[in-house]
């Protein structure tokens, strides 16, 4: 079947929704994200407001990331050899708990930094687990044919996450404080082990005599596929220099003059560009020049990362906000379906693992470098330099993956 195929039986925009796991799966998905997105702009604003440091900022994402590429090779042996639904509630389960704690920790009159460190360690933790399970899981809940429809579908639903979590966050933060963010974060989790719990299909994939018994199968798997390789690594570079999110309370504070709530609204802006793209993409799917239609975003990101980093216009700042989020949801949209249909299901959940330390390491890494490049640099250097070196990498990798360039069909399952 092509991506364009809608003669064939189940195909169409919302093909991927005729399956009521994958509308479970969805739920889940959309209001785990919901809450971790308004975690972030609590606990954001929370450590800038007791610092006042850009390092600290970055150390937020450190803290989460660390857990990610400690346990990438154990996560990705998980997803393999126990069912992926399980792996999910359990994971989901600890965000509860840990919202819980932050709760419990911000009613003290002078919350530690240190205890907040911690918590985003567990966050983080659980993080490492629930990624290569969700990711594994995913092609197991629509027929293949449906699979890139489902792969628009599941980035969109986490894009109005991201659009409504941050926002909701910050409105909730002015209204109250920390302690009301906490709170109706732990009850969306709690929420969220409920919907994953109650997916039929009980997915524990085969072993199989040697792959499944080599933690780090999964790395070798991607180190000989150059186009899975190339794509994993551009997505990684890119958003690890473009990045800006963990500066965003400097520029909503010190820069663009706004508050808590304004934090919220920036945060949200790529959400909103990423989330008007994933709907044409689930309408209209890529159907030939795939490869070149990545390396084309992502070159979009840096120049509009660029754009953030010297506007002094909250309007400006929203708008080029909005399309580094439209181009990175092109080049997620090219990868998830590169990695997922040319990957065996035996080797899914160690591929997703080592997937997650890339992506992991683009987003909470990102956001230790974009702390540390600004508390040397200052904020809108950081910025901006940023986006030149993301246009760089695009550049680099178009030079060292010819065969990623030259990718055409997203609807090819084997490499």
């Amino acid at each position: 079947m092509t991506l364009s195929d809608s003669a064939l039986p189940g195909a169409g925009p919302l093909a991927a929704f005729r399956s009521s796991d994958f509308r479970l799966f969805q739920l889940g998905k959309l209001l785990a994200t919901l809450a971790l997105q308004m975690q972030g702009v609590a606990v954001g604003w929370q450590v800038y407001q007791l610092t006042g440091s850009a390092l600290d900022l970055g150390y937020v994402g450190l803290a989460q990331f660390a857990p990610a590429l400690l346990m990438s090779v154990v996560s990705g042996h998980v997803a393999d050899h126990f069912e992926r639904r399980r792996i999910l509630a359990f994971c989901h389960g600890l965000h509860c708990v840990c919202a819980l704690l932050l709760y419990l920790s911000t009613r003290s009159a002078s919350p530690s930094l240190p205890h907040i460190y911690a918590l985003l360690i567990l966050v983080g933790l659980a993080r490492a687990f629930q990624g290569p399970a969700a990711s594994a899981l995913l092609p197991s809940l629509v027929p293949t044919a449906h699979f890139p429809n489902a792969v628009a579908w599941s980035s969109s639903s986490w894009q109005v996450a991201v659009i409504g979590g941050p926002a909701l966050g910050g409105i909730l933060y002015g209204i109250g404080d920390a302690k009301l963010v906490y709170g109706v974060t732990m009850s969306l989790q709690a929420l969220t082990v409920l919907f994953y719990s109650s997916i039929k299909a009980r997915v524990t994939p085969p072993r199989a005599h040697e792959t499944s018994r080599e933690l780090t199968a999964g790395l070798r798997f991607i180190w000989h596929r150059p186009i899975i390789l190339g794509a994993i690594s551009l997505d990684l570079f890119a958003v690890l220099f473009g990045g800006a999110v963990a500066l965003l309370p400097i520029f909503a504070r010190d820069i663009l003059q706004t508050g808590p709530q304004g934090l919220g609204l920036l945060r949200s802006a790529p959400a909103v560009g990423a989330l008007l793209t994933g709907v044409v993409l689930a309408y209209r799917p890529l159907r030939g020049r795939a490869g070149l239609a990545m390396f084309a975003g992502v070159l979009l990101y840096g120049l509009a990362t660029i754009v953030f980093g010297l506007s002094r216009s909250f309007t400006l700042s929203l708008l080029a906000l909005m399309l580094t989020g439209a181009a990175d949801m092109v080049s997620v949209f090219v990868r998830q379906s590169l990695v997922q249909l040319r990957t065996p299901d035996a080797m899914r959940g160690r591929v997703a693992a080592v997937n997650h330390v890339f992506v992991g390491a683009s987003n909470e890494l990102g956001e230790f470098e974009s702390g540390l490049a600004a508390s040397v640099l200052g904020a809108t250097s950081a910025v901006v330099l940023g986006g030149l070196a993301t246009c760089a990498v695009v550049v680099v990798w178009a030079l060292l993956f010819p065969s990623l360039r030259k990718v055409d069909r997203l609807d090819v399952e084997s490499a």
